[in-house]
């Protein structure tokens, strides 16, 4: 056995599913170190619908175990975050000539059985999606699946008056990068060494460990680390790193998929989202995002590879505008676009040949000629836990004495208080802090949880916080998010840590980033 092996897993990937992974193998007695190249969550983990959620359309490709899986995490995960995540209603407007995605299994089979609906989505088949949706997961937090006359319910005002009828349902919001700094953090306070702006550039293999070159992305420059197994969650770069550094000739690989969405100023007053069903068969969400603010999403679009950046196209803009314009009594147009992101989903290749089709599932492979390599291929944000119980059940075998699945139930930091104690934390922090407006203090809440008391300290005055930003961003915060979540510059902050780039102007966004690099 090698001397002197700094790790037991070496993990190259600081999305959701290497920082989950490093959480969990952290908490289990593993010695951990984290190799992202970029800030964590720089990519595909922070660019996702933001939703924990089923999948409900998963359920027309007959992924029954993939759906029942997910919504049995939704409600483990709202319970250990109920500062990043928080149950939200779902309105999905019904009309008798829409159509199913033509190449769903069960698309295929109405059409043997029923070829008088000409692929038309009949209503009591979306009654029995959505009671298997309600029942699968074992629900008891959130409210059931129920009908709705578009007629007199707040959610038909802003539809067309030929949508009178829809069903209601719930899924789940989740503040997507914020999850990945916080289990990030975790780790970290767990003994894990998570080293952001830090790429994996070679790798030597041997029968008991490995030696791997590290290179730090600002001063470029390099160390030899070594560990006895290293844990490849890269991505949409995972088949890059298995080639190039790792040396590694495998089968299994991904398929990129492009998502982009578009936020537009508000495009409504209430608070529920809506889930729209196209003329080519695919579904688009429409969701209240950050206040004052509507997020519309995703597409489904073939990417060319993961050193392409991936852009929203005015093709997709226009999609996405003309999608939701299909529904909305005033039509949703470009110039109401005030910003837009894509992300790559790396989805595993099982040889479909509509993106849309792909698995949202993972697949977990190890690699045992030498030292171990454990390759992690596709996931949903929602099943990212359960992927590492998953990953860990195949580790265990190469050491001995490990603990076992631990993290379910066991909040995040700032979650530790009850699914339905949010309002009532607002109130305490306000009392505690009287300069805090309610909006600040639930801003605060919202990114921070139960931490926000620790941010906040013995602040008597605004004051006291420091330098103010602007949009009831302190100096405070910036050095909380310095110290704690890993953040060094002003796009960490604005785009990733928080969405306050949708508000701050550029002058102030500067200055956030002159004093995060200062």
């Amino acid at each position: 056995m090698a001397q002197n092996v700094e790790y037991d897993l070496l993990i190259i990937g600081g999305g959701i599913n290497g920082c989950g992974i490093a959480r969990d193998a952290t908490g289990r007695g593993l010695r951990v170190g984290l190799a992202e190249m970029n800030d964590l969550a720089s990519a595909t983990s922070s660019a996702s619908s933001k939703l924990f959620h089923g999948g409900l359309r998963y359920l027309e490709y007959f992924e029954v175990g993939l759906v029942r899986k997910a919504l049995i995490e939704r409600e483990i995960l709202l319970r250990a975050m109920p500062h990043i995540s928080w149950p939200m209603r779902f309105v999905l407007p019904y009309h008798k000539d829409m159509r199913f995605e033509s190449t769903t299994p069960t698309s295929r089979l109405l059409s043997v059985v029923m070829p008088w609906m000409k692929g038309r989505r009949p209503a009591w088949l979306i009654r029995l999606g959505l009671f298997l949706y309600d029942n699968l997961g074992g629900r008891e937090i959130l409210p059931a699946t129920r009908s709705v006359d578009l007629r007199v319910d707040e959610a038909g005002r802003p539809l067309q008056e030929r949508f009178e009828h829809a069903f209601e349902y719930s899924d789940c919001w989740v503040e997507d990068s914020r999850l990945v700094a916080l289990n990030a953090r975790d780790a970290r306070q767990r003994g894990a060494q998570i080293m952001p702006r830090t790429k994996v550039v070679n790798a030597e293999r041997f029968d008991d460990h490995w030696r791997v070159t590290l290179e730090d992305q600002a001063s470029g420059e390099t160390r030899d680390v070594s560990a006895k197994m290293i844990v490849n969650a890269a991505g949409p770069w995972v088949s890059e790193i298995l080639k190039g550094p790792l040396q590694v000739n495998s089968r299994d690989g991904v398929r990129l998929v492009r998502g982009s969405h578009i936020v537009t100023r508000k495009l409504y007053d209430h608070e529920k989202c809506y889930i729209l069903q196209g003329k080519d068969g695919r579904i688009i969400f429409t969701i209240p995002y950050e206040g004052d603010f509507t997020l519309i999403g995703t597409t489904d679009v073939p990417h060319p590879d993961a050193s392409t950046l991936p852009e929203c196209s005015p093709e997709e803009r226009d999609y996405l505008c003309d999608f939701a314009s299909g529904y909305f009594e005033r039509p949703v147009t470009r110039d109401q676009i005030v910003w837009s992101y894509s992300g790559v989903r790396p989805l595993y290749d099982d040889g479909a040949v509509n993106p849309s089709a792909l698995t949202r599932d993972y697949t977990l492979t190890l690699n045992a000629e030498g030292a171990p390599l454990l390759n992690v291929f596709g996931g949903k944000i929602t099943t990212y836990r359960r992927l590492a119980e998953g990953a860990l059940s195949k580790v265990t075998a190469h050491f001995e004495g490990l603990g076992g699945d631990w993290t379910a139930g066991v909040a995040l930091p700032g979650g530790d208080f009850e699914s339905d104690g949010f309002d009532a934390l607002v109130d305490e922090i306000c009392l505690s802090y009287s300069f805090l407006t309610r909006a600040w203090a639930r801003r605060l809440v919202r990114a921070y949880g139960t931490d926000a008391r620790n941010l906040l300290g013995s602040a008597k005055t605004a004051g006291d916080l420091g330098e103010d930003f602007g949009e009831t961003l302190s100096e405070a915060e910036l050095n909380w998010l310095k110290d704690h979540e890993f953040a060094s510059t002003g796009e960490d902050v604005l785009w990733r840590r928080s969405k306050l780039g949708l508000r701050l102007s550029n002058e102030q966004a500067a200055r956030v980033d002159a004093f995060m690099q200062g």
